[in-house]
């Protein structure tokens, strides 16, 4: 599993550095729509495994409002004198707040679990929830790219990435190591204390990265950002995994050899990206 999983990165990882560095904004979150719309189908089988139909509906329910987003803001609209345009940055603020109710259904699963998982317009809405302010977040960020430094926005967007994956590798190793004490075993069975400890460890070499490529950053901020955005992380992995067992589905496709579907992978960014994007416009901007 893990050799499988090495060789899908060995491939994967220069295909989204390319789309975040090298395609322009406008193209980017075009292209974006295909992803999200693999993810969506994907997460229509949370909705019902079993229905084809539903699944699919859904699907065609977010490309509708991606392209439809797309069309009403477009790129060169995104940012303006150093304000995001209201609809964008409504979703996002929409989207914050679905985290704080996905971390309160997660703590509190499964009792949570008897509001919604025989309703499938509550699991369409919170398939929205996930996916819709995730890809306002990412086009957003990509959206801070300019004439004068065109890899700013994909720098930013590369930045959250970075702090997501240290922190599921080193919580994937360190609960493999060290592992003892459940976290959430009613969510995630697999997923330890000691691994998360291991993937908040592993989050600070992002912390030592910036600083050695921006010195002039406040020290203090940027771990509090770095680690408040890693656990933030570690709630839309447990949300997913809370999502899937209800639903009895192991991994949410088999598009990506050893590491499952689209939704297996950006999981953690449904939820990173929203928050490090308005964390970014209240300090950064």
């Amino acid at each position: 599993m893990l050799k499988q999983r090495i060789i899908t990165a060995i491939w994967l990882i220069p295909l989204v550095l390319g789309a975040v560095f090298g395609l322009p904004t406008e193209y980017f979150s075009w292209a974006l729509i295909g992803v999200f719309l693999i993810a969506a189908k994907e997460w229509g089988q949370i909705i019902d495994k079993r229905c084809q139909i539903t699944q699919w509906s859904f699907t065609v329910t977010i490309g509708i409002l991606l392209v439809a987003l797309n069309l009403f803001v477009p790129s060169d609209e995104l940012w303006f004198k150093g304000h995001l345009h209201p609809v964008y940055l409504s979703i996002i603020l929409i989207g914050a707040f679905w985290w704080i109710i996905a971390f309160l259904l997660v703590i509190s699963f499964p009792k949570s679990a008897a509001l919604w998982q025989k309703s499938h317009m509550f699991k369409s809405m919170f398939g929205q929830l996930t996916l819709i302010p995730c890809y306002a977040a990412l086009v957003a960020l990509k959206g801070l790219s300019t004439e004068l430094d065109p890899y700013y926005g994909g720098s930013l967007v590369f930045l959250v990435m970075l702090v997501v994956w240290a922190t599921d590798s080193g919580a994937y190793f360190a609960g493999k190591a060290l592992g003892r004490t459940k976290l959430m075993p009613n969510v995630s069975p697999a997923k330890t204390i000691e691994g998360l400890v291991g993937g908040l460890a592993m989050s600070m070499l992002i912390v030592f990265a910036i600083m050695q490529v921006s010195p002039e950053q406040e020290l203090s901020l940027v771990i509090c950002v770095t680690l408040f955005v890693a656990l933030v992380s570690a709630v839309g992995d447990l949300s997913e995994s809370m999502f899937k067992r209800v639903a009895e589905i192991k991994d949410s496709g088999n598009i990506l050899p050893g590491h499952g579907g689209v939704l297996d992978r950006i999981d953690s960014l449904t939820a990173a990206l929203p928050v490090f994007t308005l964390i970014y416009i209240a300090f950064w901007m």
